[in-house]
């Protein structure tokens, strides 16, 4: 799809100079140096001839096709050049020159302009404002920066060109290859969606690494996301996560970062791997790159020292793996080889003074373990530890296993050796346990990702016509905010349980229908324009007589018209009384990058004060409205303590379905609140107690 860029068979550059330190010099110097294997031609106006190859005044003087032209002049002149190439027959253009949307209202109109002209040809185009891109596979470096990668099985892309050239730098001293490194930049046309796709099926790339900044279109990343990770492992290192962040980013590219939130939720939904920082997005490309997957979440730790040991166990527990219980056949292996003071459960500890025998026969035993599905290694060097001799014994060990083993070889000058030893030979190594540990958390996060079914959406008989009515309606009078009986009447289309309500216009008819509802009734103001009820004592619980409710009309209506003196006001709504009951609450927000976000929590103190609540991306299948209700740190409260009935966990669900169907449907629906939902005791449902609907 995007064999202009990642397998060209002749690469143009246009504004190559003959002066070193120019950026057209260093492309080319790059693009030579690299040892591409394809046509390379220069492109300067004054011809000549350039590190030994001859330029062309224009690209349309070049006498051979082109594949990719790399572009390296003035912002206000590749407009021009953009046709020129089109003209040439070139597929892909590489824009390395900046001064486009990153610098206001003028560049935008530029970027505009270079896209449409490309487009006119079927020209796709990479940048502007990037480092360039780099592919090991045809050895070709088309970046500024200054060194080549060096080949592996990694495919990374940032958004950052200078992040990225730092990790270049960073990646040769850490013996860190990669099979393709792509700098995005503005994004104008090719983007992070486009690279997924690019490499869905790559032979040569293990693992996919991702420097995002914000997502262009975040409906069609979760898309293909969902379809890329079934087939190899996609990590994503996200910035901008704070308001300060945020700001930074639409600085320094234009981009809109999004919702932290929803982020997360679309990562976690589409089974990409997040990393915290650049030290995690490379920690967990490593195991992935060089190690098998995971067949399950039972590791043994195999150390020298007790203190490392405890620290890796605790740290396996943080990250959703266990200690592997051992057969007795590996107790048993092991015991005549080890002094009486190891020991031989997990952590197994094979002493201080251990030497290459003793690692060779602990590691060997648990990782012939049935019950071992992989394996952390660690060492602190003693006087009488022979560092590298462990090192190549591990190392041989590891390659005859098909288990990931990591290793952790605490220290600084006399562990570097093996440090060296396992870089170059592909088993991750991490300079204390809790980073190897993370690792192989990464991995089993991965492996319950692959385990799980695909998302399967169902629909679920509702009806669309009577929600449309209600809208148009809504429009017909230029209002944005639904009332309550608006809402109620759309909960009812979409299949959700309401108490009977009616609305009351004056106090005489108020006491009539609290009669045929029957007592108690709650009593509330009726208005599209007063959302917060409560706030200004405009709802009445419990009321039990007829003195009762046509007090509650008289002091609800004054209470309105007073705080909201301009408001259009209904009446009151009579409603059923329910009893007992957990509140929880169910909320929507539509993100301007992935769309309706759903939120779910308990209602009370825990969403407003503990902040107790899950954030998924609608559309929502069973799996993930059950993950959303069991996420919740206060999920023990609905499965019932101390004696309690659990609460109807399926009718949450349910309701979270057909919410997730609602705000699918209808994306004029800009944000939501069912608040409360009273979910009652298992097998008998949950009832709506009140809902607001505001749309765009």
């Amino acid at each position: 799809m995007l064999e202009a860029f990642f397998n060209p068979r002749s690469v143009a550059v246009i504004g190559a100079s003959a002066t070193p330190g120019k950026m057209g010099y260093i492309l080319m110097d790059n693009i030579i140096r690299g040892g591409y294997r394809g046509q390379i031609y220069p492109i300067n106006p004054k011809g000549g001839e350039i590190l030994g190859y001859p330029a062309y005044p224009t690209i349309g003087d070049v006498p051979g096709p082109v594949d990719l032209a790399v572009i390296v002049i003035p912002a206000p002149a590749i407009p021009d050049v953009v046709d020129e190439c089109g003209r040439k027959g070139v597929q892909g253009l590489l824009i390395i020159s900046a001064g486009f949307r990153e610098t206001g209202p003028e560049g935008a109109r530029r970027e505009r302009e270079v896209v449409a002209r490309a487009r006119k040809y079927g020209m796709r185009i990479l940048g502007p404002n990037v480092l360039g891109l780099i592919d090991t596979i045809s050895c070709l470096n088309a970046t500024f920066a200054t060194t080549m990668a060096k080949p592996g099985e990694i495919a990374f892309f940032s958004q950052s060109g200078a992040l990225g050239s730092a990790i270049l730098d960073w990646s040769r001293e850490e013996e860190i290859g990669f099979s393709h490194f792509v700098s995005l930049g503005n994004k104008a046309d090719i983007n992070e969606v486009d690279l997924l796709e690019a490499w869905e099926d790559d032979p040569h790339s293990r693992v996919i690494l991702a420097y995002l900044e914000g997502i262009s279109d975040g409906v069609r990343f979760m898309e293909v996301a969902r379809r890329v990770t079934r087939k190899r492992p996609v990590i994503a290192i996200k910035s901008g996560t704070t308001a300060a962040g945020t700001r930074a980013i639409s600085s320094h590219t234009g981009s809109l970062a999004g919702s932290e939130k929803a982020y997360e939720a679309a990562f976690r939904q589409t089974g990409i791997i997040r990393a915290q920082s650049v030290q995690d997005l490379f920690d967990f490309a490593e195991i992935f790159a060089y190690q098998p997957m995971l067949r399950g979440n039972r590791i043994a730790i195999v150390t020298n020292a007790g203190g490392p040991g405890i620290l890796a166990t605790d740290a396996l527990e943080r990250v959703g793996l266990t200690l592997a219980t051992f057969a007795r056949e590996t107790i048993e292996a092991m015991a005549p080889h080890l002094p009486e003071t190891a020991n031989l459960y997990n952590p197994v500890d094979v002493i201080g003074d251990a030497r290459s025998d003793r690692y060779r026969v602990a590691l060997t035993a648990v990782l012939r373990d049935p019950g071992v599905d992989g394996a952390v290694v660690l060492l602190t060097p003693q006087a009488m530890t022979d560092v590298l001799d462990i090192a190549q014994t591990v190392l041989e060990i590891a390659r005859a296993y098909d288990k990931p083993v990591v290793t952790s070889f605490i220290g600084g000058e006399v562990v570097e050796p093996a440090v060296r030893l396992f870089q170059q030979n592909r088993i991750p190594t991490y300079p204390f346990p809790e980073r190897a540990v993370m690792a192989l958390g990464a991995m089993e996060s991965y492996r319950r990702w692959l385990e799980r079914p695909p998302q399967r959406l169902v629909t679920l008989p509702v009806d669309r016509e009577r929600v449309q009515r209600v809208f148009a309606r809504a429009r017909q009078e230029s209002r944005l905010n639904l009332g309550e009986v608006e809402a109620r009447e759309v909960m009812e289309a979409y299949g959700l349980r309401l108490p009977k309500a009616q609305l009351a216009r004056s106090a005489d008819e108020a006491v009539r229908l609290a009669g045929e509802i029957g007592y108690p009734v709650v009593m509330k103001i009726a208005s599209p324009d007063i959302l917060h009820k409560s706030d200004i004592g405009a709802v009445k619980l419990g009321l039990s007589t007829p003195a009762d409710v046509r007090d509650a009309y008289e002091l609800i209506e004054y209470r309105a018209r007073r705080h909201y003196p301009d408001a259009d006001i209904w009446g009151v709504l009579v409603q059923q009384m329910v009893r007992g009951g957990k509140e929880v609450i169910i909320g929507m927000s539509r993100d301007p990058q992935f769309g309706p976000m759903l939120m779910f929590g308990l209602g009370g103190i825990y969403v407003e004060v503990m902040k107790d609540v899950v954030f998924q991306i609608a559309p929502i299948d069973r799996t993930e409205a059950r993950e959303m209700v069991e996420g919740i740190r206060s999920y023990p409260l609905l499965k019932g303590v101390r004696g309690e009935p659990p609460a109807d966990i399926d009718a949450i669900i349910d309701t979270l379905l057909r919410i997730s169907q609602l705000v699918t449907d209808f994306p004029e629906i800009v944000e939501m609140d069912v608040n409360p939902l009273i979910v009652h005791e298992n097998g008998q449902g949950a009832t709506v107690l009140d809902a607001r609907i505001i749309l765009q």
